[in-house]
């Protein structure tokens, strides 16, 4: 557990590792607002939508009705699945690498 932690915190002083969360942040947040004013989901619906879709978990139980909710989740999507793999990719090199100072 201390190792995550450290990890994390490493991540969290990188430069790259704040501003790729960042950017993550805005995607689920433009998300959030695009769905809660398209697709009039709730706040909660679509914060859940949103971090569901960039998951790729897509449980179906919220789905797009409009054209343009379609049409941004495509877009959505494709963005989305980008910047969160970076993110992921970013914090588990910082882990990797406090690990390895561990040793």
């Amino acid at each position: 557990m201390a190792l995550l932690l450290r990890g994390i915190r490493s991540f969290l002083r990188d430069p790259n590792g704040r501003a790729i969360l960042a950017v993550a942040g805005v995607v689920v947040g433009t998300g959030t607002v695009f769905y809660r004013l398209v697709e009039k989901l709730t706040w909660i619906d679509s914060l859940y939508f949103s971090v569901i879709t960039l998951t790729t978990v897509g449980y179906g139980d919220i789905t797009p009705s409009t054209t343009a909710g379609k049409l941004f989740t495509l877009a959505y999507v494709i963005v989305g699945i980008g910047v969160f793999v970076a993110l992921v990719t970013e914090v588990a090199q910082h882990l990797i690498e406090v690990r390895k100072q561990a040793k």
